[in-house]
């Protein structure tokens, strides 16, 4: 089902008929809810990794990067994996304040993630001490639903990540 649910999600979006995911499965549309009661479940499972590796990334480059540094590269690295599926970026944003969904635990960790390394930035001068680690996800989600929306939106994303640090310095 996940394999399939790549497939599908990664060529027609992640609004993609959850039936055709099951066919290519092999599976009746039954065995996939029961696995996956909602879209956003099996979007979970998809973002699980890549949720996991931008966990382990946001540590890796707060050990190696100078704190701004790491913000904007693990901000380049959130917009381009939440862009992996065409959609995914407002099914992110839809789950940042819904306890609800299957897909907020997953959004609750990149934010954490994020907020680590805003702290950082923070404590040595680099971002404003307003900013919360809530709107700094909110901001690079909507950084990453541009790329998603706009025609030729990713190539807009690194003069919006940098319009987008511009704002958060001191």
């Amino acid at each position: 089902l996940l394999i399939a649910a790549h497939e599908v999600f990664g060529k027609e979006g992640s609004e993609s008929s959850l039936r055709e995911i099951a066919r290519r499965a092999g599976v009746g549309i039954g065995t996939l809810y029961r696995h996956f009661p909602t879209r956003e479940a099996l979007l979970e499972a998809l973002l699980r990794d890549s949720v996991e590796q931008l966990r382990d990334r946001a540590a890796q480059l707060a050990r190696t990067l100078p704190p701004d540094r790491a913000l904007i590269t693990w901000l380049q690295d959130f917009v381009q994996r939440t862009n992996s599926y065409r959609g995914m970026p407002a099914a992110i944003v839809a789950a940042l304040h819904n306890r609800r969904s299957d897909l907020y635990m997953s959004c609750e960790a990149m934010r954490v993630a994020a907020g680590e390394l805003l702290a950082r930035a923070q404590q040595v001068g680099a971002v404003r001490p307003d900013v919360t680690a809530t709107e700094l996800f909110a901001l690079a989600s909507g950084v990453s639903l541009v790329a998603d929306q706009m025609p030729h939106g990713k190539a807009l994303v690194d003069r919006m990540l940098t319009l987008l640090m511009t704002g958060l310095a001191r």
